[in-house]
């Protein structure tokens, strides 16, 4: 039986089904997203990598987050613009098969970092004395590599096991990218062992990560709690919720994808939930981070001011 099956060598993206008018109005407004995301985030990179001022833990770490918000767009991104415009192009399955090894590994990443960032904003307001000792460019380091170490290895794990089962017809995939439930559901095959590795990678790279983000913010609300000054109390404040909202985003979307009971149109609750992380996260998370913080906005001032009168 096994000899008689074609397997297949390439897969369809569905996309969106919609209208070829309303392709050409998603190109438009998915281009000038994609366009933002890229130069926003290469904002954040450059002012960070010129300005010395900025080499600081915090700063750090939201340089390989505008990393990961980079890679996600153009892990996906594109090859949606190529299928608005050309609906019957295909994609190959190692194609696939990597766009969806890069996904997991930026999005297993992301999840880390957010991580990484609420333990470094916990001890900069916990622990303010004692904030360059605890987290030294030896610590920060350190947990930058294991958070990108983890997420490759467990992608690899998840790829591994997709890898191994067959693909036999048929070969249209109803997503705008190679997602890992949708691709799955082409397998023709016994899929429980690749969903019971998604239930408890998501236990461990949503769930638990998000514990740690809610006890790491929970000592924060009690430490700003205890701020007399009135000034700095507000400061602390806006840090935090605009760290929260990202989190929210990002969490909320993924738990929602992959832990709550599927609607009626699975596959259409899908799409909308992740252009979360193929636009809105990544182009919010340089206006919520940086382009608002006032060391951010004095670099680029700066660099601006340098530029004026060369210039002229």
């Amino acid at each position: 039986m096994e000899e008689n099956q074609t397997m297949v060598t390439e897969f369809i993206l569905l996309g969106f089904g919609l209208g070829p008018r309303i392709h050409i109005v998603l190109f438009g407004i998915f281009s000038f997203f994609y366009s933002f995301t890229l130069l926003s985030n290469g904002i954040i990179l450059g002012l960070i990598c010129l300005d010395p001022r900025l080499h600081t833990p915090m700063y750090f770490f939201l340089s390989h987050l505008a990393i990961v918000d980079i890679a996600y767009a153009c892990n996906t991104v594109p090859q949606m613009l190529v299928n608005l415009l050309n609906p019957a192009k295909p994609i190959s399955f190692a194609g696939c098969i990597l766009q969806t090894f890069l996904f997991l590994t930026f999005a297993h990443t992301e999840c880390l970092l957010l991580v990484v960032m609420s333990y470094d904003r916990c001890v900069a307001i916990c622990h303010p004395l004692r904030y360059s000792v605890i987290m030294s460019w030896r610590v920060c380091v350190s947990l930058v590599v294991t958070s990108w170490t983890c997420a490759f290895l467990l992608a690899l794990v998840h790829v591994s096991l997709i890898v191994r089962l067959p693909f036999c017809g048929p070969h249209e995939i109803n997503h705008f990218f190679c997602e890992i439930l949708s691709v799955l559901k082409l397998a023709c095959a016994d899929i429980r062992l690749n969903v019971v590795v998604i239930f408890a990678a998501c236990v461990f790279i949503l769930v638990g990560p998000l514990c740690l983000v809610l006890v790491s913010y929970t000592r924060i609300l009690l430490a700003i709690l205890r701020i007399r000054s009135g000034e700095g109390r507000r400061k602390a404040f806006s840090t935090c919720s605009s760290h929260l909202c990202v989190v929210g985003l990002f969490f909320g979307s993924a738990i929602v994808m992959y832990m709550a009971p599927k609607s009626r149109h699975p596959e259409e609750q899908q799409k909308i939930l992740f252009l979360f992380y193929s636009f809105f996260n990544p182009m919010l998370n340089p206006l919520i981070y940086s382009l608002r913080n006032a060391e951010v906005k004095g670099t680029l001032r700066r660099a601006l001011c340098k530029e004026t009168p060369s210039q002229l």
